[in-house]
C-alpha cells in the first residue's frame, strides 16, 4: 500500500513546494497533496509539470470552500475564488479540490449551511467542465465557529447527495471523524462519493485545537480500522498524511518523512 501514501503539504509547512517535492522524491513518497498558498510564482500549470517531472502525482488541492459571508458581494467573491481554485486544480493535474466549507459570519449557523449548499451549487458546472471533483471535508465540531459549519460525515453525505456524485463527494479525515458513533454507517453510505482520505492522530491531552494533530500511532484513533472501512466502501485512492503540528513543522524533513512512512505502514497499511 505504500504506493497510495501521499504527503499533504501542510505536514511540512516550512518547506516550499519544490522543497517538499524533492523531499518526497528522496524518500520514496510518490504523491503530494498541494496547498494553494504554496503554489509558486510560476503558476499551477508549471508547478504541475515540476511535480510530474519529479515522478510524483498530485493527489488533491486544498482548499476551496469558505462560502458563508456577511454580504452578497463577499459571497460572490468567495465563489469567484473557488472558480480560481478549480482552474488551479485542473492546471496542476489533480481531479480533487478539497472544500473546507467555512463558518457562519454571525450566529445563524443554519443560514451558513444554506450558503455552503448555494456556494457548491454555483461552482458545480465549473468543476464538471474542468474535470475536477469537489470533496466536502467535514471538520470536528470544535471548528464550527471558525472553519466549517459542516461537522459530521452524515452532514457531508446529506449535502453531497444533492449533487452529481461524479462531481461532488466527501473527504474523510480521521482527526475530524474518529469520535462519531455513526462513523462506520456513514462511511458505508458514502460509497461511490469518497474523494479523499486523510490521516493523523488525536493526542491525549490535545495540545492545541489547530496545531495539535499527532503522528499516526501517537494517539487514540483506530486508523487502520477506518482505512479498511473506507476501502470497503470502494475507495482506492491516495492516503494523505495531514498533520498540523508546530513541533513536526519545526523538525527536519529528513527525519519527519522516514517516520511518516514507517508510521503509515505500522498504523494504516
Amino acid at each position: 500500500m505504500l504506493d497510495r501514501l501521499s504527503l499533504n503539504q501542510i505536514t511540512t509547512e516550512r518547506l516550499s513546494l519544490p522543497e517538499a517535492v524533492e523531499a518526497c522524491r528522496r524518500h520514496g513518497i510518490g504523491r503530494i497533496g498541494v496547498w494553494r498558498h504554496k503554489l509558486t510564482a510560476a503558476g499551477a500549470r508549471e508547478d504541475g509539470r515540476m511535480i510530474r517531472d519529479a515522478g510524483l502525482r498530485v493527489s488533491s488541492l486544498c482548499r476551496g470552500g469558505m462560502f458563508p459571508a456577511a454580504t452578497a458581494e463577499e459571497r460572490r467573491a468567495r465563489i469567484d475564488d473557488n472558480r480560481r481554485a478549480i482552474e488551479e486544480a485542473e492546471s496542476l493535474g489533480t481531479d480533487t479540490l478539497v472544500l473546507v466549507c467555512g463558518p457562519a459570519p454571525d450566529r445563524d449557523i443554519a443560514a451558513a449551511r444554506t450558503m455552503v449548499a448555494d456556494g457548491i451549487a454555483a461552482i458545480v458546472d465549473d468543476a464538471r467542465a474542468a474535470g475536477v471533483r469537489l470533496g466536502i471535508e467535514p471538520l470536528h465540531p470544535m471548528f464550527a465557529a471558525e472553519r466549517s459549519v459542516i461537522t459530521t460525515l452524515g452532514e457531508a453525505n446529506d449535502l453531497g447527495a444533492r449533487f452529481d456524485p461524479n462531481v461532488v463527494g466527501v473527504v474523510i479525515d480521521t482527526f475530524h471523524v474518529w469520535w462519531d458513533p455513526g462513523l462506520y454507517k456513514e462511511i458505508a453510505r458514502a460509497s461511490g462519493r469518497i474523494l479523499g482520505f486523510h490521516i493523523s492522530d488525536w493526542l491525549v491531552p490535545l495540545p492545541d485545537v489547530l496545531l495539535g494533530r499527532g503522528m499516526m500511532g501517537d494517539g487514540v484513533i483506530e486508523i487502520r480500522r477506518i482505512r479498511e472501512a473506507v476501502d470497503a466502501a470502494g475507495y482506492s485512492g491516495s492516503v494523505e498524511v495531514e498533520i498540523f503540528n508546530r513541533a513536526i513543522w519545526d523538525g527536519e524533513a529528513e527525519a519527519v518523512l522516514p517516520l511518516l512512512r514507517a508510521r503509515y505502514q505500522d498504523c494504516c497499511a
